[in-house]
């Protein structure tokens, strides 16, 4: 099986899928705007992506791709529904980079009261201002917001009760009884969690839904001074809302993310926050710690080597989580060529579409048991032709699906 790798990608995982029979072809530097020819080229059965974009271009050159793992969390990079027109399974590798993640949370977030960066480049410019440095707040007592509490918000969680700090949060599926578990005060709104917070850390997917989440009216909710740290995605934030309110309501912020970034490792890059002194920000870094990688890449194996195996794709996000099947048929038959394609020909005829199909085989592999999700109900006539011992059938039935 041919695997594409077109980011940096761990040694180890390079060596497992080799390992489990994969032919591994490396490429991390290729463009996004060249990987469609270097699909054409290759034609792998798996692409392998980090952070590189893989668009519909690419999809449509890959004729004999049949699945796309980012190693990392979130598919924002991929056309997850261009992926899908081409039937091409999408997995990623959730919750492996969620201690990275928090610890450069808590790094941003003690760079925000104690002023690290700036006490460093002082002194590395032969500055000594210990009266200025040590006006800091600290940040035990303190309360810190999360919005977004996944598997990183709760590591982000962990580490700032271990500093002694109060933790507030709201996310989409968080219950109250899930909060009180983890001590943690739940919160019905982002807006909320605003208003309750010392700091506040935004740990939400980059989707239509959750663009600019972070708008005028939430920065209005947040305390004077108050501090922001963001390690989603850049269009979570508004950045020009941003500078704003850090310039009237004298906020700091520490940023891993930002709208514009370089489509490359390195390169020029021109932000406004960037270069504002009240912004402490990094180079989208948060899941690069080699831990993280190294459980990556061990992911990654784990979904190639079930893939390889078995054809299932843990972490598949692109699997319609119900159809529009009405009815579930159920055909019990001997375990012959043929029965299954005598079935199909029979709803072909009554313009019944197949939309999902398992066939379960009993011990002995005497017998099997089909389940067939169906488009409509079949007719008795049809039931009639299926069943039949001439064609192996020994009972069919067929019921709604609640």
């Amino acid at each position: 099986m041919k695997v594409l790798v077109a980011d940096k990608f761990e040694k180890v995982g390079i060596d497992g899928l080799q390992d489990i029979g994969c032919r591994v072809r490396l490429e991390p530097g290729v463009s996004a705007a060249d990987l469609p020819a270097l699909m054409r080229e290759y034609d792998p059965k798996i692409l392998i992506v980090r952070s590189k974009k893989v668009n519909a271009a690419t999809f449509q050159a890959g004729a004999g791709l049949s699945l796309v793992i980012r190693a990392g969390a979130g598919v924002d990079t991929i056309d997850v529904k261009a992926a899908s027109r081409q039937g091409v399974f999408v997995a990623n590798c959730p919750g492996k980079n969620s201690i990275a993640v928090a610890e450069l949370v808590m790094g941003l977030l003690l760079s925000c009261d104690r002023r690290i960066p700036d006490q460093v480049a002082d002194l590395r410019n032969g500055v000594w201002n210990k009266a200025e440095y040590t006006k800091a707040r600290g940040l035990h007592g303190r309360t810190l917001g999360i919005v977004g509490l996944g598997q990183i918000g709760f590591e982000i969680a962990r580490r700032a009760q271990a500093f002694g700090m109060h933790v507030v949060a709201w996310s989409r599926q968080l219950t109250i009884e899930d909060a009180t578990r983890s001590a943690i005060g739940y919160c019905e709104t982002p807006i909320d969690v605003a208003r309750l917070s010392d700091a506040v850390t935004i740990n939400v997917a980059g989707t239509p839904e959750t663009r600019h989440l972070v708008d005028d009216a939430f920065l209005e909710a947040l305390k004077p001074g108050a501090y922001l740290i963001n390690t989603s995605r850049g269009s979570v934030v508004d950045e020009e809302a941003l500078a704003r309110a850090i310039a009237s309501r004298h906020l700091r912020a520490g940023l891993d993310v930002y709208q514009q970034e370089p489509a490359s490792g390195s390169g020029r890059f021109v932000n406004p926050l960037g270069a504002n002194p009240s912004v402490y920000g990094t180079h989208h870094v948060g899941a690069s710690t080699e831990q993280a990688q190294v459980a990556i890449a061990h992911e990654v194996i784990r979904i190639v080597h079930e893939f390889r195996t078995t054809g299932g794709v843990p972490n598949c996000i692109n699997r319609l989580a119900k159809s529009s099947a009405t009815h579930v048929l159920s055909v019990r038959h001997e375990n012959q060529p043929g029965v299954l394609a005598h079935v199909f020909n029979v709803l072909l005829d009554e313009h019944i579409n197949v939309e999902e199909v398992e066939n379960i085989i009993y011990h002995g592999a005497e017998v099997t048991c089909a389940r067939i999700h169906v488009s409509a109900l079949p007719s008795e006539e049809a039931m009639q032709a299926i069943g039949g011992k001439q064609f192996h059938v020994i009972s069919a039935d067929v019921k709604a699906i609640s």
